[in-house]
């Protein structure tokens, strides 16, 4: 049971950022409470008691207290999941670190996203299994699937301009998804492969990121960074090329 002025929550590690001569400043991410600034006093002391758990990408249950600041003051961690694999290997690493920077971009309140917390653990736990999955492909299907959690899921079951169902043949950010020839305007060519990649990725479980051809895949990334861009604000890191 929690205490008044704490919080007790299950926690991913976004990133951690050195402060002062002994302390680290947190960007957690919970699913009750979104994200979390934290700073852990002392931690990067020889003998803290958190050891090296407030790295990024660990998977923490912590006990945060909540002070004047609007820093919580973390009192304890327990780690639940380290992913010291996906930590040896360079891709899988640098997909963790983007993962963690696209959730901290499109999620930066504490509002709280259940849904989100879970798909990002469930992406860590894929790569830090196998450095195989650290591919394009599963990187922008999980980018798609936070869209989706953030209401920007790209409309494809018809042109986003007029509804239109046939002759779907490019992609408009403005518009929020495919379009028709007779709306594509300022709209950038979409092949039928990166539609389908689409479609399947939304529908398909993280593991099963499809695959689909170089072009396709850069033309899915386009539309997420644009769709991103033109409707949250928010510039996402292009995906790692595997």
């Amino acid at each position: 049971m929690d205490v008044p002025g704490s919080l007790k929550t299950d926690a991913i590690v976004l990133r951690s950022i050195r402060y002062g001569e002994a302390d680290r400043v947190l960007h957690l991410y919970t699913p009750g409470h979104g994200r979390v600034p934290a700073i852990a006093k002392g931690s990067r002391r020889a003998r803290s008691r958190f050891g090296g758990r407030l790295e990024p990408f660990f998977q923490l249950r912590t006990i945060l207290h909540e002070g004047r600041s609007e820093l919580r003051t973390v009192t304890a961690a327990e780690t639940l999941a380290g992913h010291r694999r996906l930590r040896e290997h360079e891709a899988s690493l640098d997909a963790a670190a983007r993962a963690c920077d696209a959730v901290s971009r499109l999620f930066e309140t504490e509002q709280p996203h259940p849904g989100v917390y879970h798909l990002l653990a469930n992406e860590l736990a894929l790569l830090d299994a196998d450095p195989a999955n650290a591919t394009t492909a599963n990187q922008l299907a999980f980018r798609l699937k936070l869209l989706l959690a953030a209401g920007l899921s790209p409309q494809l079951d018809g042109c986003a301009s007029c509804g239109e169902r046939d002759h779907l043949a490019a992609f408009s950010p403005a518009a929020g998804g495919v379009v028709c020839g007779a709306c594509e305007g300022a709209a950038f060519a979409f092949d039928e492969d990166a539609y389908t990649f689409m479609l399947r990725a939304l529908g398909a479980p993280l593991a099963d990121a499809p695959a689909a051809p170089p072009r396709a895949l850069r033309q899915v990334e386009r539309a997420i960074v644009e769709l991103a861009e033109h409707h949250a604000h928010v510039h996402l890191r292009a995906a790692a090329a595997s």
